[in-house]
């Protein structure tokens, strides 16, 4: 573990809305505090109505108040996976100190540099998750401090997202009196937990079936390469159950819950169980095979879709397979069914903390591990983004700027060649003038 200290993680889902209070102690976590409340105010991972999501999430707190018996102020906030976007960035910076050697603020203003770059006004970036650092030159840096350069580069990957999703997860957060300390992309997040380190080096899919939507992320050389969210996930499972058997909805997540299955072949049409149908005073009886039909059907439509998105980009071609997460997946027989449509080796992942061994509390714990975890270099960066947000510096479009956004010694000017040439042309042609006026 790289940083000690007390972490609250802020996962605000369709279905539900959880907070996690957790402390990094002896390199171990501990969870010390869990709240649980149904979501209102959410529709597909979107915020709809900010009023019933702020009264959401402050029940939730409440609750992981009371049971960690500590007062929540900081919380480190999800971001969904919904029209994200990943796209390469540069940043040269040249070093400024006397000794060249280069420190902790060099790196933000590398980092600073690789934030320039056009973005269309309706999208912000969220973070920069760097790849590697070069040094005059020498790559494949992780931690450029303490060496000795004149000119540092970073290539990283961007992420950015809706400025509408963005905005609205943090008025809502700060209008139920937290602060945002951090936002992490939440397939980023779940990742960390759900996969090994070679499993996220080599190449792994990621589904997280929530309630409100299903995200696929594939996780390859430590980064996310791809999101695909799609908008159907176990909320219409449950819509599925309730139009055909006619019941309501909380009879229909009920009957889900409890006697449902992924796979018809595993179920019985011998065994049955009450349904309470609108308009009728009597339950009405069915048989635990006839629910696995309606679940399987609307399951494998879900995945046909995601493995599409998948095939895109070849990422079925990755050695890790597919971990399957998420409130969604706790159905019975889902592994079975979603090994036979991707073809594929899938695993489950649940959380193994006590009070968390549920497939809902998956990002939640993500991102307190995420966080706490990070290494000194993205903690430095941090301290560069919070740095920004509190100055908000105007910044200069490039086809604007009447100076180079990052200064160099001379000798890493390209330009010199052209100069040299065009002063040899300037001689001939003085040469020339000159054999003219002596044959005239």
């Amino acid at each position: 573990m790289k940083n000690e200290g007390l972490f609250v993680s802020l996962d605000i889902g369709t279905t539900s809305i959880k907070v996690v209070v957790a402390e990094y102690a002896n390199n171990q976590l501990n969870v010390i505090g869990v709240g649980n409340e149904i979501s209102k105010g959410l529709s597909r991972g979107v915020i709809v109505d900010i009023d019933e999501t702020v009264t959401s999430i402050k029940n939730a707190v409440e609750q992981a108040e009371k049971k960690a018996n500590k007062k929540i102020k900081n919380v480190v906030v999800g971001i969904p996976g919904n029209q994200i976007s990943i796209e390469p960035c540069h940043g040269m910076y040249g070093v400024t100190s006397e000794d060249k050697e280069i420190t902790d603020s060099d790196v933000q203003n590398v980092f600073a540099a690789a934030k320039v770059r056009s973005i269309t006004p309706d999208r912000e970036i969220i973070s920069i998750i760097p790849e590697e650092f070069i040094v005059d030159g020498f790559d494949g840096i992780r931690d450029p401090r303490g060496m000795i350069g004149v000119r540092l580069e970073l290539y990283a990957n961007m992420i950015t997202g809706p400025k509408t999703v963005v905005h609205n997860i943090k008025r809502c957060v700060e209008r139920a009196g937290l602060v945002v300390e951090d936002m992490v992309v939440q397939p980023l997040a779940t990742a960390s937990v759900a996969m090994s380190k070679d499993e996220r080096d080599f190449g792994t899919i990621l589904i997280d079936l929530g309630g409100g939507q299903t995200t696929a992320s594939v996780i390859h050389d430590d980064q996310l390469k791809f999101v695909y969210v799609d908008p159907q996930g176990g909320n219409l499972v449950s819509k599925d159950i309730s139009i055909i058997l006619n019941t309501t909805m909380d009879n229909a997540e009920y009957i889900k819950r409890e006697f449902g299955c992924a796979i018809p072949e595993d179920a019985s049409d011998e065994e049955f169980f009450p349904v309470e149908v609108i308009g009728k005073d009597e339950p009405m009886r069915a048989d635990e095979k006839y629910l696995a039909e309606i679940i399987e059907a609307r399951l494998v439509q879900i995945f046909e879709t995601v493995k599409k998105a998948l095939d895109q980009v070849e990422a079925r071609d990755l050695p890790g397979g597919i971990i399957l997460t998420g409130g969604g997946s706790a159905i019975p027989g889902i592994i079975e069914l979603a090994e036979e449509i991707f073809e594929l080796n899938v695993k489950h992942y649940v959380p193994e903390q006590m009070g968390m061994r549920h497939p809902i509390f998956a990002t939640s714990l993500g991102l307190i591990k995420y966080t706490g975890e990070q290494d000194e270099i993205n903690l430095v960066a941090k301290k560069q983004s919070v740095k920004n947000r509190q100055s908000e510096p105007k910044v200069i479009p490039i086809q604007e700027r009447k100076q180079p956004v990052v200064h160099t010694e001379p000798t890493y000017v390209e330009e010199e060649p052209e100069r040299e040439r065009s002063k040899s042309q300037s001689f001939f042609d003085q040469v020339k003038q000159f054999f003219q006026s002596i044959f005239e």
